[in-house]
């Protein structure tokens, strides 16, 4: 074990990183995280990360035990965090299914093989791809940056941890008052636009200003020209000048965002891991691993063929829709990693939806096995957007990735377990009528899903974008973030936007200030403020929601 200069303890050794007692702080907390995140993604459609919320807990629970070092506290929150991922993929999904059909039977042995089949192909691809992504085209991963930068100061102690822990609380305090008490509106929305469709305003949120500052003015305005399109020229423009009726507007922005993001996957794919497919992908097939030969993926290969047999036969997706399923997830994993390293957020349903359409276009797929082939790849995009921040906290932190990489093993079968079980739970207790019932469990996300299983709402759009989305990433511009502007509601986009400005300020009117990173810290504070608040009132609202069952 070393310290640097200000006496923060770094490991150097594996056994120091992935030791026992991480690994069982990390699985307790992975059930209740994965427990709470269930609850809370079904009843709000919303999953706040749980990177910085774990961060601190396995900072403080490791500290109290005593003799650790920032690596083991980087390692067990690895692991705490993965059933949370886990749980949002199948809350975003599988609940349609009965939104669809109340009556169907599904069978909870079949939804265990299909989560834990979406974990194990995201952790395979998230191993193969770590490198491409978090070392060689160094994306900022503002999540992932803002747990290093949290563990690092938090060690530290100093003016940098007052500075840290302020912002942290005050943001804290401000989502309490937002979320709990009610006193705080959550948005400030222009009545007008809403009416036509837009969500004109401005979400008030710490976390994704702090989102906004992190990732830059680039990316951060190619984001907000997205939203400008899509909300002000699609929506508001077509609309005006007779284009289109609102419902025509509204199913166009949507298909051109998923196609332009799609179509940066393609771009990622032909551009950025087709060239280096013997080094990422060669692992499989000889002596590699995540960590430069450590884990000898050598497995994976025979693996994924087991997982189409069990998705072929077990799971009635058909050959070709588990094959289809199976090269999805690549693509879908690889377009997860861009866009959570580039904004910070992870539309995994969306993802999902993308290998769901093209499965239905080319097998003959029933409505439940659609909802399938939507979980096991929102599943692995979600755990992969989790793994992919983990990383980028322990590329800056000198973890060892196949520590990190056995943690999210450890975290992520936890998670398939406990989350098949608290959804079955769920089922039983209120019905499945429960599942789009706004009083109960709106899970729109799933309902979204739901209503996708019937077609791309505009095919010409979609197809539009992906053409666009493909070409501007070969040219290196940044479209997954045009894409997801688009997508999003307006009010998201806004306020993130306000946190690129913001940078943009810094950099201009207080460079050395900036380049000392003061205004990191504070964001990293606003960020783990708001994402430490949201999961303790998941955890209490899953508490009581379960107590009620």
């Amino acid at each position: 074990m070393t310290e640097n200069q200000k006496g923060v303890k770094y490991a150097t050794e594996f056994r120091e990183q992935f030791t026992f007692r991480g690994m069982f702080i990390g699985a307790i907390g992975a059930i209740i995280l994965t427990m709470s995140s269930m609850y809370v993604a079904l009843k709000l459609g919303a999953l706040p990360w749980p990177i910085i919320f774990v961060a601190l807990v396995s900072m403080c629970f490791l500290k109290v035990l005593g003799n650790t070092n920032i690596n083991e506290i980087n390692v067990a929150h690895t692991a705490m965090s993965a059933g949370a991922m886990t749980a949002g993929g199948l809350a975003f999904t599988i609940p349609g299914i009965y939104m669809l059909e109340p009556e169907a039977d599904l069978n909870m042995l079949v939804l265990f093989f299909v989560v834990l089949g979406g974990v194990i192909l995201g952790l395979i691809f998230t191993a193969l791809i770590r490198r491409h992504f978090v070392v060689a085209q160094k994306l900022p991963y503002p999540m992932g940056q803002a747990a290093a930068e949290t563990l690092i100061v938090g060690d530290e102690g100093g003016k940098k941890s007052i500075t840290l822990f302020s912002s942290l609380g005050i943001a804290a305090l401000f989502t309490a008052l937002r979320d709990w008490f009610l006193v705080i509106p959550g948005t400030l929305m222009n009545s007008r636009l809403f009416e036509k469709g837009v969500s004109g305003g401005i979400w008030l949120s710490p976390m994704l200003i702090a989102v906004g500052y992190i990732i830059g003015p680039l990316f951060i305005g190619v984001w907000f020209l997205g939203a400008i399109i899509g909300d002000f020229g699609i929506v508001l423009g077509g609309t005006a000048w007779g284009w289109w009726d609102a419902e025509t507007a509204s199913a166009i922005k949507s298909s051109l965002g998923i196609g332009l993001m799609v179509g940066t996957g393609i771009g990622i794919i032909i551009k950025g891991i087709i060239p280096k497919a013997k080094e990422i992908f060669g692992p499989m097939f000889s002596k590699g691993s995540v960590s430069d030969g450590l884990i000898n993926l050598r497995w994976a290969p025979p693996v994924m063929v087991i997982l189409a047999f069990i998705f072929t036969t077990v799971c009635h997706m058909g050959l070709v829709a588990s094959i289809i399923t199976i090269l999805g997830v690549w693509l879908a994993t690889s377009m997860s990693a861009q866009v959570v390293g580039q904004s910070g957020i992870n539309p995994m349903e969306v993802f999902g939806i993308i290998i769901l359409l093209v499965a239905k276009a080319v097998s003959n797929l029933g409505h439940m096995e659609a909802f399938f082939v939507a979980a096991v790849v929102a599943i692995a995009c979600g755990l992969a957007g989790d793994v992919m921040n983990d990383f980028k906290a322990g590329h800056i932190l000198n973890s060892d990735p196949k520590a990190q990489w056995l943690g999210e093993c450890i975290g992520g079968l936890v998670g398939s377990v406990v989350a098949v079980g608290v959804f079955y739970v769920i089922l039983t207790a209120y019905g499945p009528t429960a599942f789009g019932d706004p009083d109960l469990f709106i899970a729109p996300q799933a309902a979204m899903v739901a209503a996708m299983v019937g077609g791309i709402p505009h095919l010409t759009s979609f197809l539009i974008g992906l053409v666009l989305g493909c070409l501007l990433y070969v040219v290196n511009f940044p479209v997954m973030t045009l894409g997801l502007g688009v997508y999003l509601p307006f009010h998201l986009s806004a306020t993130a936007f306000l946190g690129g400005v913001l940078k943009l300020i810094a950099q201009k009117t207080a460079p050395e200030w900036d380049r000392k990173g003061d205004g990191m810290i504070i964001a990293s504070g606003l960020l783990g403020g708001e994402a430490v608040v949201g999961v303790i009132i998941a955890l209490i609202q899953a508490i009581q929601g379960m107590s009620a069952l």
